[in-house]
């Protein structure tokens, strides 16, 4: 299925339909009155979480929705019918913003949750509405009232409690595999991974979701690379874990640059993903450069006023999966952490652009 997180959508709800004017015209009944019926009110739009659907795929080609208007009045003091509401399902972590303005509307999370996006218009009323001792025979009724009608934006921002980042082709897709029972594409080249991949992690008696971020270069923010089109899905994230590559073949590349400029790029899209707490890992130990350059950002991590841990791990023999689960557990539940256990390393405030 085609990941779509990102659509613009026309709604149009339901106008209410006019009041009749009508007469009674009943046998032995000579002077019957009014007798037109109120209009229908018109249906209303609204959006529905559902939890099946993982992507806005289903408004990316249809973009015009339109609920029922409501029917007209009728004579013999009947109204007319309401008109059906326009029930629209959106996949959980759903944002929704008015097009124009950029104002947000609603953030849907919770399956099940219902939100009107568009009210419909109010049925008119019929001519015996307005009958009174001095007016007994109102030839006039009244219209029914326009639905609202907006356009929309519609963002996904997935819903996982832990989220992997680091640049392209540093084993975030290996990683996620082997934590979990994801299964992306993995390759040798970079940008492998186009969309972002969501996984059920187990850790002792507990679970927790962990989305696969694809690949940031530095310069994202300002559209480098894939830019900042996925990391709208890290800022529901609790925690991040920040995957850097212990033996990059790339010039002028090491862990702690690694480490840096993607740090950057996480500060400067969001002040409060550098609010989030991290866990710092090296991949690849099993190269034996790979384990040297870990062992180096470990003392030199380690040397600073507020010590921050690194993690040495390979996702491809499975060498310190253990240790990163467990120091990733024990920043996502305060209670399984030892009383003077470090907390996950945080970001440092953006410095201005050179």
């Amino acid at each position: 299925m085609k990941f779509v997180d990102e659509v613009r959508i026309h709604v149009k709800a339901g106008d209410g339909g006019d009041g009749a004017v009508a007469w009674r015209r009943e046998k032995f009944i000579p002077r019957g009155g009014p007798a037109g019926g109120d209009g229908g009110n018109g249906g209303d739009v609204v959006l529905v979480v559902d939890p099946q659907l993982s992507t806005l795929l289903d408004y990316r080609y249809v973009r015009e929705h339109r609920a029922r208007s409501g029917g007209k009045g009728l004579g013999s003091d009947m109204n007319g019918p309401d008109g059906a509401e326009l029930v629209l399902r959106v996949p959980p972590g759903t944002v929704v913003k008015d097009a124009g303005s950029g104002e947000t509307l609603a953030d849907l999370g919770t399956a099940g949750e219902r939100f009107v996006v568009a009210k419909g218009g109010r049925g008119g009323l019929g001519n015996m509405n307005f009958a009174t001792s001095t007016n007994q025979a109102p030839r006039y009724a009244q219209d029914g009232t326009p639905g609202e009608e907006r356009d929309l934006a519609l963002e996904l921002k997935l819903l996982a409690d832990v989220g992997i980042v680091g640049y392209p082709n540093v084993g975030k897709s290996t990683l996620i595999s082997r934590l979990s029972r994801a299964r992306p594409k993995i390759a040798d080249y970079p940008f492998t991974t186009l969309v972002p991949n969501l996984g059920v992690a187990a850790w002792r008696d507990r679970s927790f979701v962990v989305a696969d971020i694809p690949g940031l270069i530095e310069g994202a923010h300002e559209g480098a690379g894939l830019g900042h089109q996925f990391l709208r899905h890290v800022e529901r994230c609790r925690v991040l874990v920040h995957l850097v590559d212990g033996a990059s073949p790339e010039p002028g590349r090491s862990p702690k640059a690694d480490l840096d400029a993607i740090d950057r790029e996480l500060a400067l899209h969001s002040p409060e993903l550098a609010r989030k707490p991290q866990v710092v890992a090296v991949n690849k130990v099993d190269v034996p450069e790979a384990r040297a350059a870990g062992e180096k950002l470990r003392k030199l991590l380690g040397r600073r006023k507020r010590p921050v841990p690194v993690h040495l791990l390979s996702a491809v023999t499975g060498e310190g999966l253990q240790e990163l689960l467990d120091a990733v557990g024990r920043e996502l539940w305060t209670d399984a952490r030892p009383r003077r256990a470090g907390r996950g390393r945080k970001l440092a405030k953006p410095r201005a652009a050179r």
